[in-house]
C-alpha cells in the first residue's frame, strides 16, 4: 500500500497521527569497536615487547658463549702453560708456541732456547686453574682474562709437594676458528 494512501480511521482524510514522526535509531553501540581496538593494541604491544626481549636474550646469550668460550680456552692454556714436564720440553715448547700469536710469540720465540733449559732442568709439576673471569673486551675482539693458577711440584728428594699460586693477565684472540694467546703477564 502506498503511504498516501495510509489513513486510518472512516473518514479517507485523515491520516495516522504516528505516520510523520520518525522512529529512533537505535544508539551507537561503541563497545565492541573500543575492546576491539585496544586488544589490537594490547596485542601489538605484547609482540613489540617479546621481540625486544627475545633480541636482548639473544645478544645476552651470544655474549656468555663468547665468555665461555674465551675463559675455557685461556683456562685449558694456562694448565698446559704451567704444568711442566722436563722430559718432553721440546713437545712443551712446541705446543706454546702453536697457541702462540703476537706479542707473546715474538717474546716465547726470542726466548725459546733459555725456557727449554728451564723446562728441562725443572721439577715435573702440574698447573690447576683457580679462578678465571674476563676482564675486558677490546674493539678487535680479543679479550683481557684474570686468571688465577696454583701449581703443584715434588721437591727433588721427592718426598714432599710444593705448591704455588700465581696470577696471570692473558689477552686471548680468534684467529678464524681458533683462539690464541696474544699477550701473557704474570701479575704480582
Amino acid at each position: 500500500m502506498s503511504p498516501r494512501r495510509n489513513f486510518t480511521g472512516t473518514d479517507a482524510d485523515s491520516v495516522d497521527p504516528g505516520y510523520f514522526r520518525s522512529a529512533p535509531k537505535p544508539p551507537a553501540r561503541w563497545g565492541l569497536p573500543v575492546i576491539s581496538i585496544l586488544s589490537a593494541l594490547l596485542i601489538a604491544a605484547a609482540i613489540a615487547g617479546s621481540s625486544f626481549m627475545l633480541v636482548r636474550h639473544e645478544e645476552d646469550r651470544r655474549a656468555a658463549v663468547k665468555n665461555a668460550s674465551a675463559l675455557g680456552y685461556t683456562s685449558e692454556f694456562m694448565v698446559m702453560y704451567t704444568s711442566l714436564d722436563p722430559f718432553n720440553a721440546n713437545a712443551y715448547a712446541d705446543r706454546i708456541t702453536a697457541q702462540a700469536t703476537g706479542e707473546f710469540a715474538k717474546n716465547f720465540s726470542a726466548r725459546i732456547n733459555e725456557i727449554l733449559v728451564q723446562v728441562a732442568q725443572s721439577e715435573p709439576s702440574t698447573g690447576e686453574v683457580l679462578s678465571a673471569g674476563v676482564q675486558r673486551w677490546h674493539d678487535d675482539g680479543s679479550a683481557e682474562v684474570l686468571i688465577a693458577t696454583k701449581v703443584t711440584s715434588k721437591t727433588p728428594d721427592g718426598k714432599s709437594t710444593m705448591e704455588s699460586g700465581s696470577r696471570w693477565l692473558a689477552t686471548t684472540i680468534k684467529e678464524g676458528q681458533q683462539w690464541k694467546i696474544s699477550n701473557l703477564v704474570q701479575v704480582i
